[in-house]
Order: structure tokens, then C-alpha cells, then sequence
């Protein structure tokens, strides 16, 4: 499995025999400018975690381009349903089989709703699994006890956290996730992106490696193979 950091909390997931593309924030992202044009992504599947600005701006102008699936919460699959794209809902507990393997829509805590106002359900995370690789995709969230039940019946190979802190956990508390969820490899996500979510890289390498994990800080367009 290929995970290219597409900036903010963009992922795109090269798995088995589907593309798959993460809360597609890249058009509005100013340092994603000139590194990812979002005319060249062609996924199978857009995840969608929730319903913020910086997590769908990109949804509609890709989902109609590459005919992709949109997988989120029920309201927000019927909002891309209803702009004509493909959709999927699922919602919270919920798994579904897709020719990429299985997927797994699990709690986050946050709010959720569209720039246009429109109510965007609860927000949540995902569990992508391949035959023989499992990554926890987060999606905005505080830190919770609900993440302890996601060992229980997933080893985990990858979590991606948010790091950010001020709308999301930050540093100290995806440590303390990473230990909730039994994973010692972290790719951190949705931080630097503006002023309210600017962190220091060496502290908080060196936090996730004094508690015996290791946290994967990519550029953007950078890739890691798992």
C-alpha cells in the first residue's frame, strides 16, 4: 500500500487495484500550490471524514472528472448524490466490502457541516483494509476512548493523526492515541497548514521516539509504502 501525502489532510491510498483519495483540500491550499494539480488525480474512491471546508473543497470538481465513488456518513453521501456524483453512505460501527478490501467507518470526535451551511452528520474516521494491511485514517478528532477499541479487532500498520492541535488533538495527545490504538507507526497530517495549527517538527518527532513509536512527517507529494 502507497500513501502520498497530498497536504493538510489529503491523503491519496494506492491499494490493491483502487486509487483512493482522502478529504481533498488542495485547490484552496496554498502550500499545495504548484505540487499537486488536482486535474491529474483520477481516484476510484474519495473518503470523506466530515463535512468541513478543508477536508471537501475538492470533492465535487475531482468526484465529477474521475466518475469516484464518494464514501462518507449518510448526509454527506446524499449531498454529493444529490450534485450528481456516485456515493456510498455508511455511518458509525458500519464495514463494507469494496474490491480494495474492507472498510471500516469508526467514531471521531468534532463537528461536522458544510461551507453552505448545510448539516454534514457526524464526523468519523476509517480503517482501510487491504488483505494484509490495515491504516487507521483518524480524520479531525480529540483524543478518545473509543480509539481503545480498535485493537481489539484490528492490528493496526499505520495510523494517521492529526498533530495540529487547536481544532484537533495535538502532539502530546496522539502519543497518548498511538498507545490507545497499539500503533507504533504514525503519519501525522492536518498541521502547518495555517497559523492556529503550525507545530515544531523536531519536538514532536522526538515526543512520538521517546515513547518507543515513530512519527512520519512527509512533504507534500512525498510518498510512504507500507
Amino acid at each position: 500500500m502507497k500513501i502520498t501525502f497530498l497536504g493538510h489532510a489529503s491523503l491519496l491510498i494506492e491499494a490493491e487495484n483502487s486509487t483512493i483519495l482522502v478529504d481533498p483540500f488542495i485547490s484552496g491550499n496554498e502550500k499545495a500550490s504548484g505540487k499537486i494539480d488536482i486535474q491529474e488525480l483520477n481516484p476510484d474512491y474519495i473518503l470523506v471524514t466530515h463535512a468541513h471546508q478543508d477536508h471537501v473543497l475538492d470533492v465535487e470538481a475531482i468526484g465529477k472528472k474521475s466518475g469516484a465513488t464518494v464514501v462518507s456518513n449518510y448526509e454527506i453521501a446524499m449531498y454529493y448524490e444529490t450534485k450528481g456524483l456516485k456515493a456510498h453512505p455508511m455511518n458509525h460501527g458500519g464495514n463494507w466490502k469494496f474490491d480494495f478490501g474492507n472498510l471500516k467507518y469508526v467514531n471521531a470526535i468534532h463537528t461536522s457541516s458544510f461551507p453552505d451551511g448545510s448539516y454534514g452528520g457526524q464526523p468519523g474516521g476509517f480503517i482501510v483494509s487491504t488483505e494484509d494491511k490495515h491504516v487507521y485514517i483518524a480524520g479531525d478528532t480529540a483524543l478518545t476512548m473509543d480509539m481503545k477499541l480498535i485493537p481489539i479487532t484490528t492490528k493496526l500498520d499505520l495510523a494517521v493523526l492529526p498533530i495540529g492541535d487547536n481544532f484537533t488533538m495535538g502532539v502530546d495527545d496522539a502519543v497518548i492515541a498511538s498507545d490507545f490504538i497499539e500503533c507504533a507507526s504514525v503519519l501525522g497530517y492536518h498541521y502547518d497548514t495555517f497559523g492556529y495549527i503550525e507545530i515544531d517538527h523536531k519536538d514532536a518527532v522526538k515526543k512520538f521516539k521517546d515513547s518507543g513509536k515513530q512519527l512520519n512527517l512527509l512533504e507534500i507529494g512525498e510518498s510512504m509504502t507500507i
